[in-house]
């Protein structure tokens, strides 16, 4: 009975937004598209997205060394430090730690929100 009335609910709630799009959407599509035309490349045809795609995965391709030499260059401050570590100013440590703490309050804010905002545990 309670998936049935959950249903019931989702169906009513999935109809309001559609009936919400339906009536704003095409005035939010038109403002959208006038404010972003800058970005648009013309004609708008399936090859040149097509082409803009290729080029897009071949920039981040090409990228990779870049990015992989400044990976590197993170790596060995990071080693540095830790050899020089007895050197470590506390206000260092502590912006270290503040960093710390903070990727692991977003790790558990991930979390939270792939559990559908429960702090108890997943919906089984």
């Amino acid at each position: 009975m309670a998936l049935a009335s959950k249903l019931a609910q989702l169906q009513s709630k999935a109809t309001q937004a559609s009936q919400f799009v339906a009536k704003h959407g095409p005035l939010y599509y038109k403002q959208l598209l006038e404010q972003n035309k800058h970005y648009i490349q013309e004609p708008p045809t399936v090859e040149k997205c097509n082409l803009l795609s290729k080029q897009l995965f071949y920039t981040r391709l090409a990228s990779i060394p870049g990015r992989y030499e400044s990976f590197q260059k993170e790596i060995n401050f990071v080693k540095h430090m830790w050899k020089n570590r007895k050197e470590l100013k506390v206000e260092d440590a502590g912006i270290a730690t503040l960093f710390g703490l903070e990727c692991f309050a977003w790790y558990c804010a991930g979390e939270i929100v792939g559990r559908g905002l429960t702090f108890t545990g997943y919906h089984v």
